[in-house]
């Protein structure tokens, strides 16, 4: 679900909402969005948690799930040396 007339999803709004950043920051931080817009995701939101939040649970375990697979193909592990090393 997108902030409608941008690409921002609206758990990303609510997730930098939740994080303690402002209407304003949230708009600095994603510029296609309008202030106004930011303000009916948040009140929106406020008003229907509950009929939201299975929305945003299954969007979380599906951020999860991605993190995972990358981390599993992509090991963090020795990448700064190995990224030291392009240097050289």
């Amino acid at each position: 679900m997108l902030v409608q007339g941008t690409r921002v999803p609206v758990e990303t709004v609510l997730a930098a909402f939740e994080d303690g950043a402002t209407p304003e920051e949230i708009v600095q931080q994603y510029s296609s969005i309008a202030l106004a817009d930011v303000y009916q995701v948040i009140g929106y939101w406020l008003r229907h948690s509950k009929e939201l939040e299975p929305y945003l649970e299954q969007r979380r375990q599906v951020a999860r799930d991605v993190r995972e697979a990358n981390e599993s193909k992509f090991p963090a592990t020795g990448l700064r040396e190995r990224l030291l090393g392009r240097r050289t």
